[in-house]
């Protein structure tokens, strides 16, 4: 395999030609403008040291046809001509690197220019901004200029919209915070069934005269009277829906379950204010306030207080021959009721460190803003009535309602029904506190 050797061509004519800078290193403070006619003298004197190289190489082709061999000048020029073009090569490469670099910060600094243009000013100052506007500089100027001179300057890296803020990303949190929700308490005082049908229908006494007595050897008996009623509970709906666009649904992952959720809650916070005040008209449940019995003190009490007024409530449901079980009342009375305090400051229901159940008079004491304040119910819950339910709460996605299909709309539908049925209304005791002290 025969080698060519390249020759050099007159390195003293193009050392002369060349930029000192190209072949050494680019000086890192160079203006654009420097840098791209250094750039297009090293393209120009790159090209005709290849133009030269071709001529070498005919050359050193025709001495290897006539000679049989290249001169040793031959050769050592070749290997120093090769040795510059490489490094005229790699000044391109690093003034084109240099050039893209400096137009990238004057696109960078036009941006914060007029971002700072944007906010009157507010932006922090360039290197040169700060250098023009220094007062010692101007003390300097105005002195004659005489001697050196040192400005400091401050650029360091912020926060700020114009040095690095708008490289923070905000961290985002998938949870979503609702709003708070009520604990529901009191179906759960009440036992529950199951109904396949719409309507409850179930007989209650209404009249009991007891005539039992002793009676002599062959004398008549005494008669003694019943008398029952047919009532019914019919079964009611509660429901409620809400407009959801199909691509919210796919593109947010937890809001499907975040719907389901509401829409269930509002269901039970409806079946609560409903099993506890429905007043039975039209679709609604006769709730446990309608049918309850209105409080009636057994005897009168001097200086009554609430406490006072709730023992009473639990004696009118014994005598009444339904123990009661259990006393709703609001969280504010409840909290009037603990606070009160003996004549030394001290607590007379409730320890502050200590984490009883609220109870009273051996009863459990409910909670609940469902409960108006200074109004209270007591009773025997158990035996008071009955909830049926005939379907629990269902949640339904659908497109096929209106123009939903057109718009690509989904309406989210939730529903639930049951019946209540308020047998004993005497185990019942509905009042309020009145005017009466804590």
């Amino acid at each position: 395999m025969k080698k060519v050797w390249m020759p050099r061509v007159s390195l003293a004519a193009m050392m002369a030609a060349r930029p000192d800078a190209v072949i050494g290193s680019v000086r890192s403070d160079a203006g654009a403008g420097n840098i791209e006619q250094l750039l297009k003298d090293v393209n120009a004197e790159l090209k005709r040291v290849g133009d030269s190289v071709k001529q070498t190489a005919e050359e050193a082709l025709r001495q290897s046809k006539d000679a049989g061999r290249v001169s040793d000048e031959v050769k050592n020029k070749a290997d120093e001509l090769l040795a510059n073009q490489t490094k005229l090569g790699d000044a391109v490469k690093a003034l084109t690197s240099k050039v893209e670099t400096v137009e990238t910060r004057n696109q960078d600094l036009e941006q914060k220019l007029a971002a700072r243009r944007e906010n009157g000013g507010s932006q922090p100052q360039s290197w040169g901004e700060q250098v023009a506007g220094a007062e010692a500089l101007k003390a300097f100027a105005a002195s004659g200029a005489r001697g050196s001179l040192r400005i400091d300057v401050n650029q360091a890296i912020t926060s700020g919209s114009g040095s690095a803020g708008t490289l923070i990303v905000p961290q985002r949190d998938t949870e979503i915070v609702g709003l708070p929700r009520r604990q529901m308490t009191i179906r759960n005082l009440i036992p529950a069934g199951r109904t396949t049908s719409n309507l409850i229908e179930y007989v209650r006494q209404t009249t009991r005269t007891n005539n039992a007595a002793v009676v002599s050897e062959s004398a008549q008996k005494p008669e003694s009277n019943y008398v029952y009623a047919k009532y019914d509970a019919p079964v009611r709906t509660i429901a409620h829906w809400v407009h959801v666009s199909r691509q919210a649904m796919d593109d947010i992952a937890v809001l499907q379950s975040e719907i389901d959720g509401e829409l269930r809650y509002g269901l039970e916070y409806a079946e609560e204010l409903e099993i506890l005040k429905g007043d039975g008209t039209g679709e609604h449940l006769s709730g446990l306030t309608t049918l309850a019995t209105a409080y009636s003190a057994p005897f009168a009490v001097s200086g009554a207080t609430m406490i006072d007024t709730l023992r009473l409530a639990v004696l009118q449901a014994s005598l009444a021959e339904y123990p009661a079980d259990g006393i709703v009342i609001n969280p504010t009375d409840w909290a009037k009721i603990e606070l009160l305090k003996d004549g030394e400051n001290r607590y007379l229901w409730a320890n502050p460190r200590g984490m009883n159940a609220p109870g009273l008079w051996g009863k459990a004491v409910l909670e609940t803003q469902a409960m108006d304040v200074d109004e209270f119910l007591v009773g025997a819950f158990r035996m008071a009535a009955m909830i049926y339910d005939r379907m629990d709460a269902e949640v339904l996605i659908s497109s096929e309602d209106r123009d939903n299909f057109i718009k690509n709309m989904l309406t989210v539908r939730a529903e639930k029904r049951l019946a209540l049925a308020v047998k004993r209304p005497a185990a019942l005791v509905l009042g309020d506190f009145g005017n009466v002290s804590g």
